[in-house]
């Protein structure tokens, strides 16, 4: 029983709970048993709370009992990524320089995750804060990946997609700044979706127009049931948009037929690497399946990296600025290369980023009048071995982090994407196929990922590491 609680659909978990068909306390026990024995082999979770989660689930199990009211999440096992405060736990942002921090207060959708029932495992891993798509730092080393534990999960919501990928609980809160949910979601083999921007609100702090909360799960459907919980209106927000008038996992199953669909294996410009490109252009061949019309097509845009770049290192420059020397000290490299990129920076350099920012809005826009959604790899290539990136793609020559050009122009615009698992490697290792919408379609994103899930399923799959 206990392995058929760890790989359950969180969508089944909480109707079995309703149902009294599964103890809340058993669900939960099964979850950190599994955390102790499989985490030390990947280190997803940098914290785990087994205190906090079993208080959560006798509560949980009592209102069972007496009947009350509960919550879409009741029972459900939840994580929170380690950039995010839950009162009284550490939020170190996998910095040396917040070893020490002790949350006060609740990041919004974290509090929204409980408040609907959710039981708190722990905290995830993440890159010294968020910077990088690999999960490492100095305060708890390298997470890595279920399906090969000498290779990278990705980052910066690393941690998250290691573990629900590992069978270490259904339903990560994750987010993305340039593609931290989508590519450790590739990656790992599991469900990301960065949904549009102010779609999930936020507290304020990292790169304040850019980073998208999320959910990373193994089913399209459990990644819906997480945006009914989280996505709505937070007037201490600006950004936050309207609560979305209906329900994403009741609109879930509607299907897809009919859309007009392009896929791209390099966007014009990106290296790849051929199986990659193989894996996502079968996969998007199968939206003709679903009643698509799939077309090859571009969208007509360069690598926007320094464009991204230009926009968010002046804000880092400033908060970085202000610590001290001997915490800056204590700081990692691409920490270091953020303050030093921001404080190079002038106004003029920040005025063309937006400037060069809107254009690429209005590019995707009139895309979008001709395209329902846009297809293409998630990543260049699979995960490599950790501190090993990669200095060629395709047999191409790349730069630091040029294995990763697909995820950044979406944050820019704030548009919905996501990462549907869609095949493996030679080696068995996990490629992603992303899936992009228009701004504010999100239930389309997950409508179509869900319909592609039904004829491609993935969920039955688990790492070796893991079973």
């Amino acid at each position: 029983m206990h392995d058929e609680i760890a790989w359950m659909p969180a969508t089944e978990m909480a109707t079995a709970v309703r149902e009294k068909k599964l103890s809340p306390v058993e669900i939960a026990q099964t979850f950190l048993e599994r955390i102790e024995a499989i985490n030390p082999a990947i280190n997803a979770y940098c914290l785990v709370t087994p205190e906090m989660a079993l208080e959560q689930a006798r509560e949980a199990e009592a209102a069972v009992t007496r009947g009350d009211d509960l919550g879409s999440l009741h029972g459900v096992p939840v994580s929170i990524k380690d950039l995010f405060d839950v009162p009284g736990l550490p939020t170190t942002k996998g910095s040396l320089v917040y070893k020490d921090n002790i949350a006060t207060s609740w990041e919004y959708s974290a509090k929204a995750l409980i408040d609907a029932g959710g039981v708190h495992l722990g905290k995830t891993n993440t890159p010294e804060f968020g910077f990088i798509a690999m999960t490492q730092n100095k305060l708890f080393g390298a997470t890595t990946n279920p399906w090969d534990a000498t290779r990278i999960a990705g980052g910066s919501s690393g941690g998250a997609a290691s573990a629900v990928a590992a069978g270490l609980g259904p339903i990560a809160l994750s987010s993305d700044g340039g593609g931290s949910i989508r590519i450790p979601a590739s990656i790992c083999g599991v469900f990301g979706l960065k949904p549009t921007y102010g779609r999930i609100p936020r507290k304020p702090g990292g790169w304040t127009t850019m980073t998208h909360r999320g959910p990373t799960t193994r089913t399209v459907a459990d990644a819906a049931l997480a945006m009914d919980v989280m996505a709505y209106q937070e007037p201490e927000d600006p950004f936050s948009v309207a609560t979305y008038p209906g329900s994403f996992l009741g609109e879930v199953e509607r299907g897809i037929k009919g859309l007009r669909v392009a896929w791209s294996k390099d966007f014009g410009f990106a290296p790849v690497e051929p199986e990659v490109a193989a894996a996502c252009e079968a996969a998007a061949k199968r939206f003709e399946e679903l009643g698509c019309v799939v077309e090859e097509a571009n969208p007509g845009f360069d690598n926007q990296a320094p464009t991204f770049l230009r926009i968010n290192t002046p804000a880092d420059a400033l908060w970085i600025g202000e610590l001290t020397d001997e915490q800056r000290a204590l700081m990692d490299d691409p920490a270091h290369f953020f303050y030093e990129h921001g404080k190079q920076q002038t106004g003029m350099d920040v005025a063309r980023g937006n400037r060069d920012r809107m254009q690429l809005w209005h590019r995707m826009q009139e895309f979008h009048t001709k395209y329902d959604l846009l297809l293409s790899p998630v990543i260049s290539c699979t995960a490599f071995p950790v501190g090993q990136e990669p200095k060629q793609v395709g047999g191409r020559d790349i730069g630091p982090a040029g294995w990763m050009p697909y995820t950044q122009p979406f944050n820019l615009t704030g548009q919905p994407a996501a990462s549907v698992p869609c095949g493996f490697d030679s080696k068995g290792l996990p490629i992603g196929l992303h899936v992009i919408g228009r701004a504010y379609e999100d239930s389309l994103v997950l409508r179509a990922c869900r319909a592609f899930e039904q004829i491609a399923p993935w969920a039955h799959r688990k790492p070796t590491l893991a079973r």
